[in-house]
């Protein structure tokens, strides 16, 4: 069976947006550029995201003392060895909000990925209160020359939420820069973290309502990781009632509830986090790494004979 997008897979699949953006495989490469955020530096708040520790996502290379330039070919050179099909590559400016200074000491920031004739687009991730109409109109002017894909964490759908976990912008303004994005056609995904305290699946399948109508092209789902360290352990260990945990086969069977009922057009760019088991302060899912979470997810939905979108009407 071939679906809506495009070919037999049961979701609509990032690396198959990628082969059909560049032609072949094309690979992220990560880069911590020594940003900040808004809610650490004190403009709108101190510590940052209850749940955040970059050292837990960020690659071995990847580290913001060293160069951009550097960064890019000690990923370039780790992933020629893991990936060896990867011909593409793609500058992925992910550690903390990417966008969080003045327009031109961004443009300094990337210009060594823009210049590198290996790159051949740019994802920033960023916070949408880091983002405004000025910069939005440099990525409009430069994806007239690469790929360009602007990630939003917007984590939560719920204003409750955001103001627990010390987020520091309300969902609206989520809402308003996505919209925003949207109008200069440049390419957007959004992050939800599902696990988040004082949530519960039920609300998560209704979020879907507000979520399929964002004007998106991406979507990336996060099972909370209560990492070491954090104000998120903190808050774990003293109400741990508050927190909807997931096994790895609980998350597998919710996950394909939520894909059944998504929006189609989105683009799946991941469906769980990964984190090193070191970082973790509760570990409920082994050493799996995500290709294989991934595998179990197709596996549950070819039994359950659904895909991505079924159940929209």
């Amino acid at each position: 069976m071939t679906y809506p997008w495009g070919d037999g897979r049961r979701f609509n699949s990032y690396k198959r947006f990628l082969v059909q953006q560049f032609g072949t495989r094309a690979q992220k490469l990560t880069i911590d550029a020594g940003f900040t955020c808004p809610n650490r530096d004190g403009t709108v708040g101190t510590g940052g995201c209850s749940y955040c520790l970059n050292d837990a996502f960020n690659p071995s290379y990847c580290k913001p003392e060293k160069s951009v330039r550097q960064q890019l070919e000690e990923g370039i050179g780790f992933h020629q060895n893991r990936y060896r099909r990867a011909q593409v590559y793609l500058a992925y400016f992910q550690a903390f909000s990417n966008t969080y200074a003045p327009l031109e000491k961004l443009k300094d920031v990337y210009q060594p990925a823009l210049q590198h004739p290996q790159i051949k687009g740019l994802i920033v991730g960023t916070r949408p209160d880091c983002m405004d109409e000025e910069k939005l109109d440099f990525f409009a002017e430069l994806q007239k020359k690469m790929f360009v894909s602007i990630e939003y964490g917007v984590e939560s759908c719920h204003d409750e939420t955001l103001q627990r976990i010390n987020r520091g912008h309300a969902f609206a303004c989520a809402q308003e820069m996505i919209a925003k994005t949207a109008q200069r056609h440049i390419h957007c995904a959004a992050h939800f973290i599902y696990g988040l305290p004082g949530e519960t699946p039920a609300m998560w399948l209704d979020d879907l309502h507000i979520i399929n109508r964002l004007p998106i092209n991406g979507i990336k789902f996060h099972q909370l990781q209560i990492i070491k360290n954090t104000r998120m352990q903190e808050e774990y260990v003293n109400n741990p009632a508050d927190f909807y945990t997931f096994t790895q086969d609980s998350y597998v069977d919710f996950i394909v509830k939520i894909t059944e009922n998504l929006n189609p057009d989105f683009v799946i760019e991941r469906f769980a986090g990964e984190v090193p088991p070191r970082f973790l302060y509760i570990n409920q899912w082994g050493l799996e790494r995500y290709d294989v979470v991934l595998q179990k997810i197709e596996k549950r939905m070819a039994q359950l004979d659904t895909w991505q979108g079924k159940n929209i009407c």
